[in-house]
């Protein structure tokens, strides 16, 4: 492998938001769903993930559960709304510029995310990155069946994700120059520690420790909201 590796995750790293308890919070604005019950359940969720306990496959089936039985164009048209009001407004140009940096160097670029495919997917294209590694809302005969499809991309699972999407092109971390993640979370502890050059980037207070420790690189992009 000739060619540098740069991952990012996406909230709060590349985001100064949260994508999926924002989707949460915009499927509530447009009435999708009923405010108070989906709010207490989201809020938990979340408090959930930052507490590093999160139930990954039982917070996938409660994000997507609102679309199920919706067809493409519908969720097309609710994405488009959600990219407009919510993300693009979050696509700040330090974000752009550090991955900007990384394609115009050759790197081999992706997204590694928890968050579903399908919040995540315009959200990858809005940075210019195509290579995507989020957890996979599953699909049956073109409509969202509410359930995850293989491992998510979520603490160990980016670990096994990676080394997946690399493999499926003759290629491993091991054999990478130089590996770059960049992450907020500690939850990324497991992906953070098998690169060569991992970035504290907008680091939680447990990440930020630990990047204190050890000597790893800290970068703030944004301020952590």
């Amino acid at each position: 492998m000739d060619r540098d590796l740069a991952l990012f995750d996406l909230d709060h790293t590349l985001l100064p938001i949260d994508s999926d308890h924002a989707w949460g919070e915009f499927l509530i604005a447009s009435g999708v769903v009923d405010a108070k019950t989906y709010k207490a359940a989201n809020d938990r969720f979340y408090a959930d993930y930052e507490a590093g306990s999160l139930d990954i496959a039982v917070y996938l089936e409660f994000t997507l559960a609102p679309l199920l039985g919706r067809n493409r164009q519908e969720l097309a048209r609710l994405h488009s709304t959600f990219m407009k009001e919510v993300i693009a407004p979050a696509i700040l140009p330090a974000a752009l510029d550090l991955v900007r940096h990384h394609r115009e160097r050759g790197d081999l670029c992706a997204i590694v995310t928890g968050t579903n495919s399908f919040i995540t997917a315009p959200i990858a294209r809005a940075f210019g990155i195509d290579h995507l590694i989020a957890s996979v809302a599953a699909l049956e005969g073109g409509r969202l069946t509410g359930k995850m499809r293989g491992t998510p991309a979520y603490r160990e699972g980016k670990v096994t994700r990676v080394a997946a999407w690399l493999e499926s092109m003759a290629l491993s971390l091991e054999n990478a120059p130089r590996s770059t993640f960049y992450s907020d979370s500690h939850n990324d502890l497991p992906l953070l520690e098998r690169v060569t050059d991992p970035v504290a980037t907008n680091p939680d207070a447990t990440l930020r420790a630990r990047a204190l420790e050890r000597g790893w690189r800290i970068l703030e992009l944004f301020a952590r909201v």
